[in-house]
């Protein structure tokens, strides 16, 4: 049985992460009682009571709690140790990465942005399709859980529009860490948004495909060289573009699709649909979790 603290357990992460541990048989939750749970002397206590600490916090609050958690090994939900050369990287589908992240004494887990933007962008520079310095264009929309307590609480308010572009000044907090791990040398245009719905996410990256060297590589170029890169992974799978695509459907799930759509001139799109709260958030810590105690990857996360 290995202990676990959860240091930001009333979040809306640690909830989600909670929620996936909780009658576990190989896992032993650390908690404090709610009138502790900001005290830095028993949050101490926990992380030495404790052998991983899961920390869902803000990137300032974060920084210090790796001050107080000691020898404890660390996940990170937050952006705060994401591009740090001392921290591995927490996403497992990378290549290397599930053996870094098995031994690592601290994993900085991924974005819900990061996770869908990186799964599209680092299969296709690596195939050699997209050029490390190409010009890219992402966009995307997410529930409004991801924006946290601020705006949960807007939306449980009614005030919250319909849909809304932030970010638009290209400082998403997420865009280093698509660089980095993208395999990227120039840093792409990104457009996220704001659905009025809980949960779920979808991402896309636009392509004029024929600007590309080589030639047009085809959406069967594409879509094999994501079916090879994520081969055999337990929870991505390629599918075959639709009409409409939902940013809802793989809610309470820890699974993200891919799907490549064009109109055969060469003008192409790549979209990746997770749940924000699950392949994006919770899940990948809870998955991040399973590797670095030795239980099967899967353990606790609904495909």
């Amino acid at each position: 049985m290995t202990s676990v603290f959860i240091d930001g357990e009333a979040g809306t992460t640690g909830l989600q992460i909670r929620e996936r541990l909780e009658g576990r048989p190989d896992i032993e939750i650390v908690s404090l009682p709610e009138d502790r749970r900001k005290d830095p002397a028993a949050r101490s206590e926990a992380f030495a009571q404790a052998e991983i600490g899961i920390l869902c916090l803000p990137d300032a609050a974060a920084r210090e709690a790796v001050g107080l958690a000691g020898n404890c090994r660390l996940i990170d939900a937050s952006t705060a140790h994401r591009v740090s050369d001392d921290w591995v990287y927490g996403m497992p589908e990378l290549p290397g990465a599930r053996e870094a992240i098995a031994s690592a004494k601290r994993v900085a887990n991924i974005g819900c942005f990061a996770t869908c933007a990186i799964a599209i962008l680092r299969p296709l520079v690596d195939a050699g399709i997209l050029p490390p310095d190409h010009p890219c264009v992402l966009t995307g929309v997410s529930g409004y859980t991801g924006g946290g307590k601020a705006l949960i609480a807007e939306a449980e308010a009614g005030d919250l529009p319909a849909y809304f572009l932030y970010a638009t000044g290209q400082t998403h907090k997420h865009l280093p860490e698509i660089v980095r791990y993208s395999g990227l040398d120039r840093t792409p245009l990104f457009q996220p948004s704001v659905g009025n719905y809980a949960q779920g996410m979808a991402v896309q990256l636009h392509l004029n495909a024929d600007l590309l060297p080589g030639g047009v590589p085809g959406q069967q170029r594409i879509e094999a060289a994501l079916r090879d890169f994520f081969a055999g992974d337990p929870f991505v799978g390629v599918v075959l573009p639709a009409e409409r695509v939902d940013p809802q459907r793989l809610n309470g799930t820890n699974r993200m699709e891919l799907s490549v759509h064009g109109d055969g001139s060469g003008r192409v799109t790549v979209v990746a649909v997770v749940d924000n709260l699950g392949k994006g958030a919770s899940g990948t810590a809870v998955q991040n979790l399973n590797l670095m105690i030795g239980a099967e990857e899967t353990t606790g996360l609904v495909g």
